[in-house]
């Protein structure tokens, strides 16, 4: 296994390749592209990744730990095939259309300022995950665990609170809509 630590990689390209038997620690990525890469089994710990394109990279049995992503392209991509050992996540200014984290334990998880369209959320722990500035539309909650997550300021999401558990959930007031949505009702300002 070939250990990167405390490394800055800038304007890379990774489209399109494989990687294998490597591990990232507290490295930075400025500006990679990601695209379509491999990386699966790689490990990323305290990493930080800055305007780089992970559009449909794959990152089955991956470590993914204390990995900050900030203005990232996150199209496509299977989180839920990560390792669940440590999993940890921050997206801040990213846009995460089409991704999956269908079972994944992510407590406390924050989004800021995300574009979240189209996201599979099904079965996932977001206890305490804050969704802050963020676009849900079309985003799959099922089953998910919703416990003190925060979406006071998240917009076009839809959660069903007969299929979800959202105890203590914070929403504001224009937001309860998307609390109602499976019921059909027409609501007046």
């Amino acid at each position: 296994m070939k250990l990167h630590e405390g490394k800055t990689f800038n304007k890379v390209n990774y489209a399109n390749k494989q990687l294998i038997n490597n591990e990232f620690s507290n490295c930075r990525f400025v500006d990679c592209d990601f695209t379509k890469s491999n990386f699966s089994s790689i490990d990323f710990i305290d990493c930080e990744f800055v305007s780089c394109n992970f559009s449909l990279t794959i990152l089955k049995h991956s470590g993914i730990k204390d990995i900050h992503f900030k203005d990232c392209k996150i199209v496509g991509v299977d989180f839920s095939a990560c390792n669940d050992f440590l999993f940890s996540v921050k997206f801040t200014d990213c846009s995460l259309d089409y991704a999956t984290f269908h079972s994944r334990k992510m407590k406390s998880t924050q989004f800021t300022n995300c574009v979240i369209k189209e996201v599979d959320f099904s079965e996932a722990d977001l206890t305490q995950a804050v969704f802050r500035n963020c676009d849900l539309t079309r985003s799959i909650f099922d089953r998910s665990i919703l416990d003190k997550a925060d979406f006071s300021s998240a917009i076009n999401f839809e959660i069903n609170p007969e299929r979800n558990r959202l105890k203590k959930a914070i929403f504001s007031s224009n937001g309860l809509l998307g609390l109602l949505t499976k019921y059909d009702l027409v609501v007046k300002d």
